[in-house]
């Protein structure tokens, strides 16, 4: 079995990656009890992509976060570093236009994209604020960034559930359904070691972004941030909300 540890070693995470592949969706609709496809949903909402802009969905996986997206008009690129996810995505929805690339050297020019978002993916990076400062470099001035990542449950009470629930029940869970079910104790420990939505918004007012702000999905299981790159020259860290 192939699992990732803390570090994230880049090469670790996508050979993980690369072994979920092919189970991937159904084994998330499972463990999110279908909660997975709304947060998705809240992604595109949250967006407001409109036809003709071009918007960067990173760590793409096999698309499932694009293809909403793109049913919006937007032209949407998916990019993803595992090959693995690739390979699924492209047979699947061979319509999206998949681009390989690492979230720290991203393949594009800067002030390409209208927006970006990335589900999911920003807490297996190695260096978050070096992911976030990457993608300020690719959006364009005024443009904005959606992120979408477990986070830490509001209420005291349920968030000992919850953890219960990501260290005994989850990892169980992944063996009946998940083609490497190692990959799954990696996601209960890097969920549990995730910053809490005020820190993730620090870390994206030191990265340049400003009119930083979130919203909990789900309790706060998940938490919807959102950001916009400074039109003109970036001024600096904007104040948390």
């Amino acid at each position: 079995m192939i699992r990732a540890h803390l570090d994230k070693d880049p090469i670790d995470v996508a050979q993980m990656f690369d072994a979920v592949a092919k189970r991937y969706d159904i084994t998330n609709d499972v463990l999110s009890l279908g909660q997975d496809r709304r947060w998705r949903q809240q992604v595109v909402q949250a967006t407001k992509a409109r036809p003709g802009e071009v918007i960067l969905d990173l760590a793409s996986g096999t698309g499932t976060s694009a293809e909403p997206l793109a049913a919006s008009g937007a032209v949407v690129i998916p990019c993803d570093f595992s090959q693995g996810m690739i390979t699924v995505g492209k047979n699947q929805r061979p319509w999206l236009p998949f681009v390989a690339g690492d979230a720290l050297r991203l393949p594009f020019a800067a002030n390409t994209f209208d927006g970006v978002t990335i589900s999911f993916g920003l807490r297996n990076v190695n260096a978050t604020s070096g992911a976030l400062a990457e993608l300020a470099r690719v959006t364009k001035p005024g443009g904005r960034m959606i992120i979408c990542e477990f986070s830490q449950p509001t209420w005291r009470p349920f968030r000992t559930i919850y953890t219960n629930y990501l260290m005994r029940a989850l990892p169980e869970v992944a063996r009946r359904v998940s083609s490497n079910p190692d990959a799954y104790v990696y996601l209960a420990e890097s969920i549990c070691a995730w910053p809490s939505q005020s820190q993730l918004a620090q870390q994206l007012a030191g990265a340049g972004w400003q009119d930083v702000g979130w919203r909990n999905l789900s309790g706060g299981i998940v938490a919807l941030h959102r950001a916009r790159k400074p039109a003109g020259e970036p001024v600096g860290p904007a104040p948390l909300p």
